[in-house]
Formats: C-alpha cells, sequence, structure tokens
C-alpha cells in the first residue's frame, strides 16, 4: 500500500482518539454534583454541616398528622399515603444537602460522571448498598424503579422519565442515563429518584398496593405497625447499611418513629398538650405567641424552637381554577384579589405578625425586582409581549388596603373591574349579561381551622361586592379525590420553591397540566410565556442567566392572577419535648422534611 494511506490512516484513529478522549476528560468520576458551581464539601467530608455527627441514637418520637391513609406506597398514584413515608423508608442515588442552593452527595451511589453539556450521567453504585431485607441493591432494581416510577408511578415521576432517551447498564455496577432534552438539571434529578426492590413486585401491581404492603426500600427506617386510621409506626433497622456512611452521620437517630392520626388540627393540638406527641408544628405566629401557656411549657417540659431559614416564600394561598369561567378572565382574578383585603385578615387570624408573600420567590434574590422589566428580564419576556397580562413588563404589585375592615377604595377598583367583565350588581346579587349570578366555592380539607376562618374573613369582602363565597370542608380522600379532577372553584395551595428551581416549575405551571388529572397544575396555567421562561432557567448556563430566567417566570406567574397569596412562613416553629435535641446551625433551608426529625436526637437529662 501507498505511504499516503498509512498517513490517512493515522490521522484518521488519532482524530478518533482524540475525540474520544475529549469526551472521557469531561466526564470525570466525581463524589457529588452541584446545580451551578462547585459542592462545598471535599471527597473526604466526616458529615454535614448542620449536623451533630456526635448526636444519640435511641428514643421514640412521635408526631401527628390529620386526616388518614389508604395505602402504604407513597409513590403510586393512586391513594393518600402518610406524607412522612417517601422521606423516612427510602433512598435514591444520591442525597442532598440542605445548606447549598442544589448540591448532591453520593447515597447509595459511590460516584457519578456527567460531561460538560449534562447531556448524560452515569452512576456506580457502592458495593455494600442493602435493601432493608439485607439485600444488596442491584443495577437491575435502579433501571426497574426508573422505568415503573416513570410509567406506573406518581405523575411527579413521569416528566423525568419522558426526558430519558436510554437507560443501560455499563458495568457490574454502574448504570448511564442518556437524555434527549437540552436541560442541565436532569442529571441532579436523576440522581434523586427513590430505589426500590424490583423482587417485590413480581406478579403484583405497582400501581394498586394499597394497604397490602409497603415498597422495600434501602432507608433506614421501615414500617414495622400500623392501623388505619388511627396510626402508623417505624422502626430504625438495626442492620441499616449507610449508618457509618459521612452524609448520613448525625442523621436518623431516633429507634421508633410513630405518626398518629386524628380528625382535624385542634383535636391534634390538644393530643400533643396532653402529652400524647413527641412535637407539634405551629404555621401561626399568633398562636404561636398566645396558645402555648399550658402546664407543660410553664413547666419546662415543651420547649418552643424557632428555625430560621434563606429560602424563597413559595406561593402559599387560593389557588384559581381558570378552567372555568369567569374566572378564566384575568380582570375577575383581580377583582378577587383586589377583594382579599390582606392587611386586616392577616391581623385578625395571624396578629399581624407574618410577612406577606409578594411574589413566589420572594425573601431570596430570585425574586422579581420592583418596576419595570429592565435588562435580561426584559429581553427575556419581549417576545412574549402579546400574551403577557398587564403588569408582567410594566411592573406588578398585589393590592394593599388600608388595614380596615371596609377595604372601601380597593372594592371601588373592583367594582370597575367587574363591570368591564360583563358583571354588575342587580338587587345586591352580582349578575351578567344572561342573569347568570357570581357564586364560588373554595374546596378545604376538614380540620383546616385556619384556612377556614380566612375564607369567611374573605367572604364578608365578597358579599358587599354582591359575590357569594361558600367553603366547602370535605374528608382527606374526598378533598384529593377532587383537587386531581379540578373539581373547585378555588382550593389551598401551598407550593414551596427552592433556592434553585428547576423541573418541578413545570409539574406546577406547566401547560401539561392543564387537563391531565393528578397534576400540580390546580390554577390551570397554559402560557407560552412560562413555558419559555422554564426552558430558559432549565439550559441556563451561568447564575446571572438562571437568576434573570427566574426573576421573569416570577413575573408572569405574579401578575397573571393565579393565586390569591396570603403570608409566608418565615421561620420554622416547633414546639416539643424538651428531651428532644437539635444542631445548633441550622441549614440554609431551614426546616425542611430532611431535617425534622432527621438531624433531631432523644437525649433526656
Amino acid at each position: 500500500m501507498r505511504p499516503e494511506y498509512f498517513s490517512a490512516a493515522r490521522a484518521l484513529v488519532a482524530g478518533i482518539v482524540l475525540v474520544a478522549s475529549t469526551g472521557f476528560a469531561s466526564a470525570e468520576s466525581a463524589h457529588a454534583i452541584a446545580m451551578y458551581g462547585k459542592p462545598a464539601l471535599e471527597a473526604d467530608f466526616e458529615s454535614l454541616p448542620y449536623v451533630n455527627p456526635d448526636a444519640l441514637k435511641g428514643g421514640r418520637l412521635v408526631v401527628g398528622n390529620t386526616g388518614g391513609f389508604d395505602t402504604l406506597n407513597p409513590f403510586s398514584q393512586k391513594g393518600t399515603p402518610p406524607w412522612q413515608l417517601r422521606f423516612w423508608s427510602y433512598e435514591s442515588l444520591m442525597g442532598r444537602s440542605w445548606d447549598e442552593p442544589f448540591t448532591l452527595y453520593g447515597l447509595l451511589a459511590e460516584s457519578l460522571e456527567v460531561p460538560d453539556d449534562r447531556s448524560w450521567v452515569e452512576f456506580t453504585l457502592r458495593p455494600e448498598a442493602r435493601f432493608s431485607d439485607g439485600s444488596p441493591v442491584t443495577i437491575e432494581d435502579v433501571i426497574w424503579s426508573y422505568e415503573t416510577l416513570g410509567t406506573k408511578g406518581h405523575l411527579r415521576y413521569r416528566g423525568f422519565w419522558s426526558k430519558v432517551e436510554r437507560i443501560e447498564q455499563t458495568g457490574p455496577r454502574s448504570v448511564k442515563l442518556t437524555f434527549n432534552t437540552e436541560d442541565r438539571e436532569l442529571a441532579l434529578i436523576a440522581g434523586l429518584r427513590p430505589i426500590l426492590k424490583k423482587d417485590q413486585w413480581a406478579g403484583k401491581d405497582f400501581a394498586a398496593s394499597g394497604l397490602t404492603e409497603a415498597p422495600i426500600g434501602s432507608g433506614a427506617y421501615v414500617v414495622s405497625d400500623f392501623e388505619p386510621g388511627r396510626f402508623v409506626t417505624l422502626t430504625r433497622n438495626p442492620d441499616y447499611w449507610g449508618a457509618d456512611l459521612p452524609f448520613r452521620r448525625g442523621t436518623q437517630n431516633f429507634d421508633e418513629l410513630r405518626i398518629d392520626f386524628f380528625g382535624d388540627e385542634t383535636v391534634l393540638f390538644e393530643a400533643f398538650k396532653a402529652g400524647e406527641l413527641s412535637a407539634y408544628r405551629e404555621f401561626n405566629p399568633e398562636k404561636w405567641q398566645s396558645a402555648y401557656d399550658f402546664p407543660a411549657v410553664r413547666r419546662g417540659d415543651v420547649v418552643k424552637t424557632e428555625i430560621p431559614h434563606q429560602r424563597p416564600s413559595g406561593i402559599t394561598g387560593l389557588a384559581i381554577n381558570t378552567r372555568r369561567a369567569p374566572l378564566n378572565d384575568w380582570r375577575v382574578r383581580e377583582a378577587l384579589l383586589l377583594a382579599f383585603n390582606f392587611e386586616y385578615i392577616n391581623g385578625t387570624v395571624t396578629g399581624g405578625l407574618q410577612p406577606r408573600i409578594s411574589s413566589y420567590f420572594s425573601n431570596s434574590a430570585l425574586a422579581m425586582q420592583p418596576g419595570p422589566a429592565t435588562g435580561k428580564v426584559r429581553a427575556l419576556l419581549e417576545p412574549y409581549r402579546a400574551d403577557l397580562l398587564p403588569g408582567a413588563l410594566e411592573g406588578y404589585a398585589l393590592p394593599q388596603s388600608d388595614g380596615t375592615s371596609r377595604n372601601r377604595k380597593n372594592l371601588r377598583r373592583a367594582v370597575a373591574l367587574l363591570a368591564e367583565a360583563g358583571w354588575q350588581v342587580q338587587d345586591g346579587v352580582l349578575k351578567n349579561a344572561d342573569g347568570r349570578s357570581l357564586e364560588l366555592s373554595v374546596l378545604l380539607r376538614q380540620g383546616d381551622a385556619q384556612m377556614k376562618t380566612v375564607v369567611e374573613l374573605y367572604g364578608r369582602a365578597l358579599d358587599r361586592l354582591g359575590i357569594r363565597l361558600t367553603p366547602e370542608l370535605v374528608d382527606n380522600a374526598q378533598y384529593v379525590m377532587r383537587q386531581n379532577a379540578f373539581d373547585f372553584d378555588l382550593t389551598r395551595i401551598r407550593r414551596e420553591l427552592s433556592l434553585s428551581p428547576g423541573n418541578e416549575q413545570r409539574l406546577y405551571w406547566g401547560k401539561a397540566g392543564v387537563n391531565q388529572p393528578g397534576s400540580r397544575n390546580l390554577m390551570g396555567i397554559d402560557s407560552p410565556a412560562v413555558e419559555a421562561m422554564i426552558d430558559h432557567l432549565l439550559t441556563a448556563q451561568s447564575a446571572e442567566d438562571f437568576t434573570a430566567a427566574v426573576r421573569s417566570l416570577d413575573r408572569v406567574l405574579i401578575s397573571g392572577r393565579y393565586v390569591i397569596p396570603i403570608w409566608q412562613y418565615d421561620r420554622g416553629r416547633i414546639a416539643h419535648v424538651k428531651a428532644l435535641r437539635h444542631p445548633e446551625k441550622s441549614p440554609i433551608y431551614g426546616d425542611r422534611s430532611d431535617y425534622f426529625p432527621d438531624v433531631w436526637w432523644y437525649q433526656p437529662e
């Protein structure tokens, strides 16, 4: 052969090697992954920064829920499980540090690899990882868990699975997921899927397990006893495989966790006062000041603890179902906001002690800035000008009253907007041109005494506009069923948001959830601008671009008048028996599901 052939062949081989080596160089094995920047903890970290690594093991914790439960499977769309189960009994390949915006460290996986563009991620399992029954966690279990949750599991898992092009075993203990969508967060979300045991479900219907059995997980706690409608008891596995992991050091300290169920919040609180519960989360600051003078507090047997945080407010309030007329008219929704006398209601219900939610990301640097949109935020929103509601570009702020019960100025503005939308008061009743009166109901869970009071106060204001507002209190099963079917005019909503919002935004406000039963888009938001802003935040290459995208999304959501916001929970408040202890340092996310009881411990004097 001619020398030129060998030269060309050598050049071709060299090019292939160069391309391959470039791909591998950008996908080095790592112990952790951060959404932006570098993980705060090095590979040899000893424990998470907000735990007490020397916390005592032992003791029993009893907490209370309202309502009931009809399944022990927290991953199925069907049924209502005790919400704590998916946090206490199950693990994922990676675990989250709550002292960083969004950083994951190895849990079931000892390491991961991702390329610079994060188009795929590969995890390597720890050889010692075990399920609670002692069997090893295998790659087969991992692949089955992703596929099953993505096709038969709760809706919150299915969106991610639609973005997985393929999942494959790449070694004895390694698995690779390749994505079909440009989305830098997917590699992190992949690390947070719960891993379940495949063999448990051979010949069984995962989606309809009910109370027959709880899924087998690898977490420290297993369901050891339960009685439908009354209690669930979880016991710490003495042979828990991950007890010595640095990520787990100082956590999961109680020997037993028990959840007791009560008909409503009032009965639950009385049970705590009587000593039947170990702890009680308080969400009303006025009650925190006035209702904790019972004997156990005076004796010092019950302690009041406040946990600060730096996370966004999220959105809490009354979701407006825009699938229904006339709530699909922004002028009607603005009128409802004008009639909601926050200053008076907040003063009556919380003593005026809770700060107001001013946007979906208030209390953080991600919140929209006051006034007209400028810079990158305006550039992102301008292409959608025709779809935006008044205030998105110009600036929007929630209505404020003078603090009195009359709220006359705002009610006059509401009357004008309703008239513009075709509604006039006739004989004290607001009616449209067809003679239809405007009657609204609010779907609430039985036992939600605080929101019931809010709705009753709100109803008095709407009466003055000729609108009838009726609270509908239903049991837990009906509440879930009707929310899943979007069978309501207004209903309570609480969406906690993080310092690193991502794909969950699509679940909360994405158009795919408008007609999807059981979706978390309760308001029925269908906005091209919302879709685009979520796309931008998922593909942002820098923290600056990411912040601009979130602030733009915030503007579209708050100016959409989809929710009547109430107050933000600016700190956690937990009353507890004095034997319960917690670390001195709080994580930036404060009191979340992985904080209490995860890093607390029992230490009697």
